[in-house]
């Protein structure tokens, strides 16, 4: 793979990659140890659309608020889609210089940008990426299914020298819809997944394209796709198309900790406490899970941070 000349990504508003490295870490759907560098730095290797070839990505940050540098590995007519795509994964294709106002709004939302300065969501490589993790991921646990889809990017993907570091990209939608049967899951998953993948190559599943429709009509797309309901839709277009303004309604574990921070047990209350966090209401929602999983280490398995929770 020939690797392209730097990349400079400018910041509009709070970031800090070095923040970025420690979501990953936490949740193991995205947790790629190997990924990880030096401070400030993260590697990504992944298919990139409209090609769907695999691309490696290397970014750097000398430090919170400074701009990003992007270095390529790929093909050269594939730079383009790997840096923007790159921007959509990192959260810095918006503008997050209205973040703070959230904050001065609703004080559980400062305490928590406090407690995680410069966090925004790292996104899955693609809504494609992140549909097919809802299919691996029915009805087994987290850790399993992680086993499987890391699995499946290194017996179908490619393994793809990232500066040095060997990294598994996923397999594209082309081998996938290629497939008399997807190994490592059952006939049921193995049908959806490939019915996953024939969406992407249809469009279906473009991040560009999910961001411009009214989230409704968005989510309402995706389940459309085989396998794809309420919660697998949430995820794939706030996750996986990196919607910044999207309220996640079947996440129980995100409602259970606004409801101890808010002190409520009222659905429809969530729903409007949401409703004042806007346009980020992905972003706040992501800062809740990040706070659950250092405190309890529920979805990766590590030991808890032993810190004091958030004052309310």
């Amino acid at each position: 793979m020939k690797t392209a000349n730097e990349t400079k990504l400018a910041v509009s508003g709070p970031f800090d990659l070095a923040a970025s490295a420690r979501f990953l870490e936490g949740f193991t759907p995205a947790s790629r140890p190997d990924a990880a560098g030096r401070p400030g730095e993260l590697r990504f290797a992944f298919p990139a659309a409209p090609s769907w070839r695999p691309v490696g990505v290397v970014a750097r940050q000398r430090g919170p608020d400074e701009p990003v540098c992007l270095r390529v590995a790929g093909d050269p007519s594939d730079v383009d889609a790997a840096v923007r795509h790159a921007r959509r994964i990192l959260s810095l294709d918006v503008d997050g210089s209205g973040f703070a106002e959230v904050g001065r709004r609703d004080p559980v939302v400062a305490e928590l940008q406090r407690r995680y300065p410069g966090l925004r969501p790292v996104a899955f490589h693609s809504p494609y990426e992140a549909a097919c993790w809802t299919i691996i991921g029915h009805r087994i646990r987290i850790v399993q299914a992680a086993a499987i889809k890391d699995q499946l990017a290194r017996r179908l993907g490619t393994m793809v020298d990232v500066e040095g570091v060997e990294l598994p990209a996923f397999p594209g939608p082309e081998t996938l819809a290629a497939l008399d049967r997807v190994p490592l899951v059952n006939e049921v998953k193995s049908d959806r997944l490939r019915g996953v993948a024939r969406a992407a190559l249809a469009g279906e599943l473009d991040p560009d394209t999910l961001r411009a429709m009214p989230v409704e009509a968005a989510l309402a797309r995706l389940r459309r796709i085989p396998g794809i309901g309420p919660f697998s839709a949430e995820l794939t277009l706030l996750r996986g198309a990196a919607h910044p303004d999207g309220f996640p309604t079947a996440e129980r574990r995100l409602h259970e900790e606004m409801a101890a921070a808010y002190h409520t047990d009222d659905p429809a209350d969530l729903s409007r406490i949401a409703h004042t966090w806007r346009p980020y209401r992905t972003w706040v929602a992501v800062l809740f899970r990040t706070r659950r999983e250092m405190q309890t280490g529920e979805i990766s398995g590590r030991h808890p941070e032993r810190v004091p929770a958030a004052s309310t």
